[in-house]
């Protein structure tokens, strides 16, 4: 199985900043995608930013250019770096992680974070 732990979730001001984390462990061959996602209240879960199969990146427009999305590969780790906070960034952040599980099988499993809160508020 796979496990994935999210933290740095918190409270913060408008204007400030918060780095998330996302660990992966367990039966782990390769990772074919990463990203976050959230949900605000009331609101579809949307994606942020993510890795494609390829390595390159895609950010929603709301954050383009405040959010940073980066990887520690070694670590089965994603971070999302977020600056400028808005009020309207508020929501329960998720991670996503689409792993194979095997080298013998290209099955890919989709895991989930727990979610971390992050509410931007004075």
């Amino acid at each position: 199985q796979v496990q994935l732990v999210e933290s740095g979730g918190g409270l913060v001001q408008p204007g400030g900043s918060l780095r998330l984390s996302c660990a992966a462990s367990g039966s782990i061959f390769s990772i074919e995608t990463m990203g976050w996602y959230r949900q605000a209240p009331g609101n579809q879960r949307e994606l942020v930013a993510a890795f494609t199969s390829g390595g390159s990146t895609n950010y929603a427009d709301s954050v383009k250019g405040r959010f940073t999305i980066s990887r520690d590969n070694a670590k089965n780790t994603v971070y999302l770096q977020m600056s400028s906070l808005k009020p309207e960034d508020t929501a329960v952040y998720y991670c996503n992680l689409n792993i194979r599980r095997s080298s013998s099988s290209n099955r890919v499993y989709a895991y989930w974070g727990q979610g971390t809160q992050v509410t931007v508020s004075s």
